[in-house]
């Protein structure tokens, strides 16, 4: 029997973190289980209504709105199984990252590799491409051995490399597209601590050693502060078995995470906005404080870190070759159009994979980021960047805005028409289509 909330039911606006992206869906739905998604999504497609299901609203682009049923999946939380000798875990698909990693934390293991943001799901961070920074390390959807999903007919399917493989070649970045995930299998490994290495740096030199920077490293990545010559360099590499943590004080972890990083950047952002002419002068103030840091703690607290200054963003994956043209690419763009950018441009690297969709399939690859305080306009600025990245054939972050279509993404990726193929399989009637997936792989 169908479980309905009817205070969920009535709801009327569903809204992202950004605040960019809106739905009005018909209903929005909190299930408890996958036989509860399994019945919406029947009873849904049986009425003609399409589907899409909604995490933590962390994507800037409109992935999940929809006029039909959005499905929240809140209360699809927490731990389902672990295996301690394999390192084997399974979580629904509901699960916040930083709920995952308490969890993780609790029975000795940890992810191999995180963002750099732990508020998403687990399902919304790994069918959006969701990825960190390491030259031989993939993004989070390499990590996963096996899912459960509902498709587009309401059957609960699972697959894996030996189970329905081509279907799990796709899934692990689904966009959405071929079913509500509702369980994730991951391979986990024994709880490690890493040592993080901070210190500014003159971009010339950044952008001289940056193959070696990112081939030293365990992980390595950068911000450079428009309208200055400065970049904040992060080194993360793990302690040797047996040294023990060493973490920031209490108060300088303070001082810096929270007051300096979030409420005075905040700050500087609202001036900036206020008085655009000013933001040069406060980007070079900021980036002359930076001071170098190092410390140590279990992985996730140095992977992860606190975001409370709302933004939106787009970010491009390139060949990791083009990464210096496309930096010095986005430099002309702020220059040539004379904008006034106050927030960062991060820069990050990883490995290949062999996910259809995922935005580093088949290629080393280098990921450009960049934000505009979320009440700033950013379309002209975001669409400047686009035009230049997409002639280096970058593909964009799929839960990070951009304006590109099936015509143009179609030939950057060698397996596009793979994932149609097991789209067409699994939700031939498109119940789980919107406007940006007609947009980004057709109808």
């Amino acid at each position: 029997m169908l479980r309905r909330d009817r205070h969920t039911a009535e709801m009327a606006t569903w809204r992202n973190w950004a605040g960019n992206q809106h739905a009005q869906p018909r209903s929005i739905e909190l299930p408890r289980d996958t036989e509860e998604i399994a019945l919406l999504v029947k009873r849904a497609a049986g009425e003609g209504r399409r589907v899409k299901a909604v995490g933590a609203g962390h994507s800037f682009t409109p992935a999940a709105v929809t006029d039909g049923t959005l499905l929240r999946l809140d209360r699809l939380s927490g731990l389902v199984s672990s295996d301690l000798s394999s390192g084997l875990v399974t979580v629904r698909a509901g699960t916040p990252l930083h709920q995952l990693n308490a969890l993780l934390a609790d029975l000795g293991l940890a992810m191999s590799n995180l963002g750099d943001i732990d508020r998403q799901t687990v399902s919304g961070a790994t069918s959006t491409g969701t990825h960190g920074t390491g030259s031989r390390l993939g993004g989070l959807a390499t990590q996963i051995r096996a899912l459960e999903l509902v498709v587009g007919d309401g059957s609960i399917v699972t697959c894996s490399p030996d189970e329905r493989p081509e279907l799990f070649e796709c899934a692990r970045v689904g966009l959405g597209a071929l079913g509500i995930v509702t369980a994730i299998t991951l391979q986990c490994e024994p709880a490690f601590l890493l040592e993080a290495d901070e210190r500014p740096m003159p971009l010339d030199q950044v952008m001289a050693e940056l193959d070696d920077l990112a081939d030293t490293n365990e992980h390595f990545e950068f911000y450079w502060f428009p309208h200055t010559d400065i970049a904040l360099t992060k080194r993360n590499n793990r302690l040797a078995p047996g040294q023990e943590a060493r973490p920031l004080k209490r108060w300088r972890e303070w001082l810096e995470d929270e007051f300096l990083a979030n409420s005075v950047f905040h700050a500087i952002c609202a001036l900036g906005k206020a008085r655009p002419s000013l933001v040069p002068r406060l980007n070079n103030t900021a980036a002359k404080t930076l001071g170098a840091r190092r410390f140590s703690a279990p992985s996730h607290e140095v992977f992860t870190s606190p975001r409370r200054v709302r933004f939106v963003e787009m970010e491009y994956a390139v060949p990791r070759e083009a990464i210096r043209d496309a930096i010095q690419a986005v430099q002309r763009v702020i220059e040539r159009d004379n904008l006034q950018i106050s927030f960062p441009i991060e820069v990050r690297v990883t490995a290949p994979d062999d996910i259809p969709l995922s935005t580093a399939s088949g290629r080393d690859s280098a990921y450009v980021a960049i934000h505009r305080y979320r009440s700033e306009q950013f379309e002209g600025y975001f669409r400047a960047v686009e035009r230049e990245l997409k002639a280096m054939a970058g593909r964009p972050h799929w839960g990070k805005m951009h304006w590109r279509t099936r015509e143009d993404l179609q030939p950057v990726y060698p397996r596009f028409d793979d994932f149609l193929a097991v789209r067409d399989q699994v939700d031939p009637e498109r119940v789980f289509a919107n406007h940006y997936l007609d947009t980004v792989l057709g109808r």
